[in-house]
């Protein structure tokens, strides 16, 4: 708030001073008699002092000021045409706008809404950078009016983060008929490669049944060739392995009349350069025809997040799989990272069971995860179906009989014991 101080030698003078330096917005706090001009302490004569501040325009009074003066200015140049005269008072008005503006501005930078929001956003660990945009654009976007009521800016705002999220594609999702997943150790790739493999064989979570095959590279960790294998068998699912790009790329072209064939990788360090670009080199022998998801963790810390999407990136991954979401409570931190980097999500996985524990990629279930903001889904729904890249759920059927109860519960008994597997993922 803007405060101040105007002396005067009498109370009429002074008043009129004040309208005209500060016009309608000067409301007067204190007055008081002074001593004022004179030398030394002599000649001295009585005045008037007077304190007080100026009240925060909104911008719509602000603005129906401003027309005001317009016409102010244009009932003198009725009454004097001279050019001087108009520019005078154009020039005048001109000054008072750019006094004004910056206030307005630093008004918005204070206001407790905006605290709020950053408060809200700092909770749910977005990134500074992300946040900072987020000011800016309530800055920028939004009216004073609108600040004062926080659950409407709380609501708007939550509708810009499911801006800033991207979604894979459906439609291009299925123009390949073949899915490669990557990633480092750790992250639940074998265990999201076999919910992948149930719910397009058996026609599950929206997916049309489909003719799945397996290919696992991985023939390192103790156990995985094993565990892969059992899903396949228990799904009827054709199984193979291979250990080079020669044996891949005869595969592939074994596997040919396939709808859908999904291959596991290799879980290494992304800090692992060599062994990295060898599993590189043998991915190749898809010939160029596979689609690359990367698998990610929901629970990697900030730094860790950014060197695995940056290491990763030779192998032009086409999508994100985030995995484990059921274990944070914080997902402000993925947002923030992905947006930045531009990397769209295609599956949410959350759970061991297969193939329960797996979904398409969609906004509404980032943004019922944030806290603090009032989520009405009826209005994000209608704000993202235009986009047309959410899950469908009215697609959505039973699974077919193929997988009896019993194999379902051994489903996910081979699911725990992958946690259980002392060199196996997670």
């Amino acid at each position: 708030m803007q405060y101040f101080t105007e002396q005067a030698a009498t109370h009429g003078e002074l008043l009129e001073r004040i309208r005209q330096k500060y016009g309608e917005r000067a409301k007067i706090l204190t007055h008081r008699t002074v001593r004022i001009g004179g030398f030394l302490g002599l000649f001295a004569k009585d005045g008037v002092e007077m304190t007080g501040y100026l009240i925060q325009e909104t911008p719509a009074r602000q603005k129906a000021r401003m027309q005001e003066e317009k016409k102010k200015i244009l009932e003198n140049v009725r009454g004097d045409q001279t050019m001087q005269k108009v520019l005078e008072e154009v020039q005048a008005l001109k000054k008072q706008l750019e006094i004004q503006n910056p206030q307005t501005v630093e008004i918005a930078a204070i206001h407790p809404t905006i605290e709020q929001v950053t408060d809200i956003l700092s909770s749910n660990e977005f990134s500074n950078t992300f946040i900072n945009m987020i000011v800016e654009r309530m800055r920028q976007e939004l009216s004073y009016e609108m600040l004062d009521d926080p659950q409407q800016v709380l609501s708007v705002v939550l509708e810009w983060i499911g801006e800033y999220i991207h979604i894979k594609d459906r439609s291009r999702n299925r123009q390949s008929g073949t899915l490669v997943l990557v990633g480092p150790t750790g992250v639940g790739k074998t265990t999201t490669i076999a919910k992948l493999a149930a719910i397009n064989s058996l026609g599950s979570k929206g997916e049309r049944s489909k003719d799945v095959r397996i290919i696992t590279i991985d023939n390192y960790r103790i156990g995985a060739k094993q565990q892969i294998e059992t899903y396949a068998e228990i799904l009827q699912v054709p199984f193979a392995s291979v250990e080079s790009f020669q044996e891949l790329k005869k595969q592939m072209i074994l596997f040919e009349d396939a709808d859908l064939i999904l291959i596991d990788t290799i879980g290494k360090s992304p800090k692992d350069y060599m062994n990295l670009a060898k599993m590189r080199e043998i991915i190749e022998g898809c010939a160029g025809k596979a689609e690359i998801h990367l698998a990610l963790s929901s629970t990697t810390k900030n730094s860790d997040l950014r060197e695995i999407l940056q290491q990763f990136e030779p192998f032009n991954y086409n999508a994100v799989v985030l995995t484990k979401l059921d274990e944070t409570m914080r997902i402000g931190n993925l947002i923030s990272i992905l947006y930045e980097k531009g990397k769209a999500l295609s599956y949410f996985t959350d759970g061991q069971r297969v193939p329960e524990d797996i979904e398409r990629a969609g906004r509404l279930r980032l943004l019922k995860t944030l806290e603090g903001f009032p989520v009405n889904v009826e209005r994000l729904q209608r704000k993202f179906e235009g986009m047309n890249l959410e899950p469908d759920d009215a697609d959505d059927r039973p699974m077919k009989d193929a997988v009896s109860p019993v194999e379902q519960k051994q489903l996910y008994s081979i699911g725990s014991e992958i946690t259980k597997t002392k060199w196996g993922e997670k």
